[in-house]
């Protein structure tokens, strides 16, 4: 039995039909890029190819990141996560860097305010 074969099996594709999300992560500073789908195909040619590979909900095709770009999103590493249907890919960007279709590294570049978010473990426990 294959590898590849092994971690198929171990990723539950059924509970978004068909599709795992997939995290990127760079590799070397811990920073979110992006997150896209995977399909079992995508997955398998992400596996091949040593590039993230996506599955397209809107085009409903294939598509590798970074294709036109040159920012491939080679993975260092990869892992599921405890319940087996999320993926997170470690990688190096190739190409400028600039993984976001909008021209920044990240895609995650709109702050969101958080009405508690000045408040302190001790004061939540106060109030409880």
């Amino acid at each position: 039995m294959s590898e590849t074969a092994t971690l198929d099996r171990a990723l539950d594709f059924t509970k978004l039909d068909g599709l795992v999300p997939g995290i990127v992560q760079d590799a070397g500073t811990g920073q979110v890029l992006m997150v896209g789908f995977l399909n079992e195909e995508s997955y398998r040619k992400s596996l091949e190819s040593g590039f993230v590979t996506f599955w397209s909900r809107t085009r409903r095709k294939l598509w590798m990141k970074g294709e036109t770009s040159g920012n491939r999103l080679r993975i260092t590493d990869a892992a599921t996560d405890c319940d087996n249907d999320t993926l997170l890919f470690r990688v190096v960007v190739e190409g400028d860097g600039l993984v976001c279709h909008e021209g920044t590294v990240s895609c995650f570049t709109k702050p969101i305010s958080m009405r508690n978010a000045g408040s302190t473990h001790k004061e939540s426990e106060k109030n409880a």
